[in-house]
């Protein structure tokens, strides 16, 4: 039998235990395929590499020179993740871990200069607030988005563990369905309880069924009471300082779909929200959101309406997350069984079958509008086949992927496990494949969430009055591994 090098290095992948590990064995396969010297080669035809370095050598003796101001004057110049081409996507699909060094090395310049400025005496606290808020406006911020998924929830926690353990989660989070669930657990508890309830006994029920079965109303509204405290959108803020986004479908004919969070529903409680996220129609009720009064009391939101399954609808709320935060950049987990045939990372280099199926794909959505139109006026006249329609149209034609795609490897799991008490080893599964698929991205986040993440901790603690200083530098923000 032939010895590869490279089924040896695919090898070593798969079995690293963690991300350490995984890291190692992604450093070594880029030694033995000459991609390390790709990453420490500035040339590439995909960014103007010469600006950069310039603009990264000009930063440096300024910094080095102590001079706050020109690093001040520098900067204001404009920041954007995307500046001379340094965020296109061919430029983190070559090597296994990372990209080319000099763009590692300038976005981690940029972070020590916004530190700079942020800890410098000679700099009025006013003119520093100015001018992270205009940096920060004009960067945009990074958002982790949550799919809907049923029991296949648990990709989700590994994904967020995997993010969480590098500190490179984004403090906005948006879930639908199962999605939902995992945000909600992250997004209501202060950052020293987060690591521990991520872990798989925390989230399986102790004394579910050992036999495979779907889960009545009842449970999930029991299983929802243990996982997620009882808080409002506006409580859980302010507890964990992170921004939880639930969608919600409206289980009413004219209604629109809604996006809760503290900005649009900051007294709706988030069980409900939550409970009605999870509630897919035809298999489960229509819920009632409540919400908390000015005496503390659990009332109605909006009695008359009830609300179902936020897949439906906006599984992958991008554009409300633009409007209501600013992002412009979207870390994608995509775990949903109905959407993962319309998913598809369009933005690494696809496989002729890959581009074939994609293509496809597209002509089936065409084929299907069409005859939507077509058949409008017949399907109205039987309201259960006219909703149907309408949902399947709806899930078609809804946007499943972002900027960076971590999505559940194709397997075969049976349908009723979809909506099931999953086994303990399904669980761990889950969470591990979730682990592992988010790996390969890690670096791509690390890098291209860097400047936003120092300049939202930095606005954090101006607008506290707290220190500036650049002891307070995040771990979040370290350099990758060489």
């Amino acid at each position: 039998m032939i010895f590869s090098p490279t089924l040896s290095v695919d090898a070593d992948l798969a079995k690293a235990p963690d991300y350490a590990a995984w890291t190692r064995a992604a450093i070594a396969a880029d030694g033995k395929s000459g991609m390390q010297a790709w990453r420490d080669a500035d040339e590439s035809k995909h960014f103007d590499y010469r600006a950069i370095r310039a603009r990264l050598e000009r930063l440096r003796k300024l910094s080095a020179a102590g001079d706050v101001k020109g690093l001040l004057f520098v900067l204001n110049e404009g920041i954007h993740g995307n500046i001379d081409g340094m965020g296109h996507e061919r430029l983190y699909q070559k090597a296994r871990f990372g990209t080319k060094r000099l763009i590692e090395d300038y976005v981690a310049e940029v972070v020590s200069a916004l530190g700079k400025i942020a800890a410098a005496r000679s700099i009025p606290r006013d003119e520093k607030r100015d001018f992270f808020r205009r940096a920060q406006h004009c960067y945009g911020r990074s958002a982790l988005l949550l799919s809907g998924s049923g029991s296949f929830l648990y990709f989700h926690v590994g994904v967020v563990k995997a993010l969480w353990d590098e500190g490179v989660l984004p403090t906005i989070l948006a879930g639908s369905s199962g999605g939902s669930i995992v945000a909600a657990v992250v997004c209501t508890r202060k950052d020293a309880e987060v690591g521990a309830f991520l872990a798989s006994d925390k989230l399986a029920s102790a004394d579910r069924d050992p036999e495979v079965r779907r889960l009545a109303p009842d449970e999930v509204a029991a299983r929802l009471a243990e996982i997620i405290p009882d808080l409002t959108f506006q409580e859980a803020y302010e507890v964990s300082g992170r921004h939880l986004n639930v969608s919600v479908a409206p289980a009413e004919k004219y209604q629109n779909g809604r996006l809760l969070n503290a900005i649009t529903a900051p007294n709706v409680l988030i069980r409900e929200a939550v409970l009605a996220s999870c509630a897919v129609p035809g298999v489960f009720p229509p819920v009632m959101l409540m919400a908390r009064d000015e005496a503390g009391k659990r009332v109605p939101y909006q009695p008359d309406r009830r609300w179902v399954d936020g897949s439906v609808t906006h599984d992958i709320p991008t554009k409300r997350l633009e409007r209501l935060y600013g992002v412009n950049h979207h870390i994608v987990s995509q775990a949903n069984p109905l959407a993962l045939p319309f998913a598809t990372d369009t933005r690494k280099q696809m496989a002729p079958i890959e581009a074939i199926q994609h293509a496809s794909m597209a002509t089936f959505k065409a084929w299907l509008n069409a005859n939507m139109v077509i058949f409008q006026k017949p399907l109205e006249l039987v309201p259960p086949l006219n909703s149907l329609a309408n949902m399947a149209r709806s899930l078609i034609n809804q946007e499943y992927t972002g900027d960076i795609n971590i999505i559940r490897p194709p397997k075969f799991w049976s349908p009723t496990k979809i909506l099931s008490d999953l086994s303990q080893d399904d669980i761990d599964e889950l969470i591990d494949t979730g682990m592992r698929t988010a790996w390969p991205k890690i670096e791509m986040v690390r890098t291209q969430t860097a400047i936003s993440r120092a300049l939202d901790a930095i606005l954090a603690r101006i607008d506290k009055g707290g220190d500036d200083g650049p002891g307070h530098r995040s771990a979040a923000l370290k350099k990758p591994v060489r």
